[in-house]
Order: structure tokens, then C-alpha cells, then sequence
């Protein structure tokens, strides 16, 4: 009985996860689709429009990535981060003080080191494959 409720419990995480996905794919394409319809009506292309269009696409790549593989990369809400920094700060540089604009661009250098730090530990000190991760995979060709 455990284990039918182990399977039940992975098997109802597993559809909510994948509604939850589906959820956030059909709102980033909706708001993509938005931005490119303000440009258009606006007939001009800002720098702020094309990263927030960068946000998007990534957005949907880390879904992309998720459901190819099963495991979310760390690095790709950093660079999320870092584009919504940059962001901010080209369309709000003018109205801030140099001091807050400073402390944003410390906050993507420190992003930018923390995607170093864990592309070097991903590339040196590797996960080992666990057993339970065995165990499921093994569950799952037998389902």
C-alpha cells in the first residue's frame, strides 16, 4: 500500500507541476504577444522592449528545460535577474539617484558571480546519482 500511495503522491505532484507549467508557458506567450502589440501600435523598438522580450524567451526556455530533463538550472532565473536589473536600469536611470543605479549594477555583478559559482560547481563537484533518483526512473519504465 506504501507504495501505490509513493506512486499516487509522484504522480499527482507531477500533474500539478506540469498544470503549473502550463500555466506560466500560456502566461509568458500572452504577455510576450503584449509587448510585441505595444511596439507595434507604438511603431518603435526601445532597448527595454527587446529585453523584456529577452525575460520572456527565457522563461519559456527554463519550461523547456524542465520538461526535457526533469531538473530546473539554477542559472537560468539568475540570468532572469540579471536582464530585469538590467533592465530597470536603463528605464529608470534618468530618475535615480547615482547611488541606487550603483547598487543595481553591484546586484547583477553579484548575480554574475553567482552563475559562476555555480557553473564551476556544477562542472567540478558534480551530484552523484542517488539511489532514490535511480529508484524512481526505474519505477517509472516499469508504470
Amino acid at each position: 500500500m506504501p507504495s501505490f500511495l509513493q506512486r499516487a503522491g509522484r504522480t499527482s505532484t507531477s500533474v500539478a507541476g506540469d498544470i503549473g507549467l502550463w500555466i506560466v508557458l500560456a502566461a509568458t506567450i500572452i504577455a510576450a504577444s503584449i509587448e510585441v502589440l505595444n511596439m507595434v501600435e507604438a511603431r518603435t523598438v526601445l532597448l527595454t522592449d527587446i529585453l523584456m522580450l529577452f525575460i520572456y524567451l527565457e522563461v519559456m526556455s527554463m519550461i523547456d528545460v524542465y520538461w526535457r530533463t526533469g531538473r530546473l538550472p539554477v542559472r537560468m532565473p539568475l540570468y532572469i535577474a540579471m536582464v530585469a536589473k538590467a533592465r530597470y536600469i536603463i528605464l529608470e536611470a534618468g530618475e535615480q539617484d547615482i547611488w541606487y543605479t550603483i547598487g543595481l549594477s553591484g546586484a547583477i555583478l553579484i548575480l554574475a558571480l553567482a552563475v559562476l559559482v555555480v557553473r564551476y560547481g556544477h562542472l567540478k563537484l558534480p551530484y552523484p546519482e542517488t539511489e532514490s533518483r535511480d529508484r524512481m526512473k526505474r519505477d517509472e519504465t516499469v508504470e
